[in-house]
């Protein structure tokens, strides 16, 4: 059993599972799962959290940098922008899976 403090360590990398219908396809026909994680973590340490976190074995992690996009708030305020995130695509070994709409979204 891992430590408290190396679980919230984990649990800091790991921010969301991202569900929408293409990574809920991805993970029913693929076994790839989508989240949102750090944008300081590698994928070393994405692989170890997500390992940890739901006893499973990934063979796979792919990453990719969200740029923010320019958004109108309202006339009277101009333009804002939203965050920039980093996604994580996790693929597990075959027969594995993860119940990521119990996580939540």
């Amino acid at each position: 059993m891992l430590s408290t403090d190396r679980m919230n360590y984990y649990r800091t990398i790991i921010r969301r599972p991202v569900v929408t219908e293409k990574s809920m396809r991805e993970s029913e026909e693929l076994g790839k799962y989508t989240f949102e994680v750090s944008p300081q973590a590698n994928k070393v340490e994405i692989r170890r959290a997500i390992e940890a976190l739901f006893n499973v074995t990934v063979t796979e992690v792919n990453t990719m940098r969200v740029s923010g996009k320019t958004r109108r708030r309202s006339y009277r305020h101009g333009t804002g922008r939203t965050a920039e995130r980093k996604k994580a695509m996790v693929t597990l070994a075959p027969g594995q899976s993860i119940d990521v709409v119990e996580m939540g979204g």
